[in-house]
């Protein structure tokens, strides 16, 4: 149980970066006027987060 709650939790934390990374990519497009790209990244992150609050959630429920 202890591993796969290791695996849980780094996945989490890769999850942190990946919103990080792709929230800054975006602002960054849409501050240079590229709305089309700006609004699929901000999708993408919205993603990210809902499946980091679900795995998130997995790991307590192992605990």
């Amino acid at each position: 149980m202890d591993d796969q709650r290791a695996v849980l939790s780094s996945a989490v934390t890769n999850l942190d970066d990946l919103v990080t990374r792709v929230t800054g990519l975006a602002e960054a497009m849409h501050a240079a006027g590229d709305e089309s790209v700006a609004a699929d990244l901000f999708e993408v992150e919205r993603s990210l987060r809902m499946a980091q609050r679900r795995l998130t959630v997995v790991a307590r429920r192992l605990r």
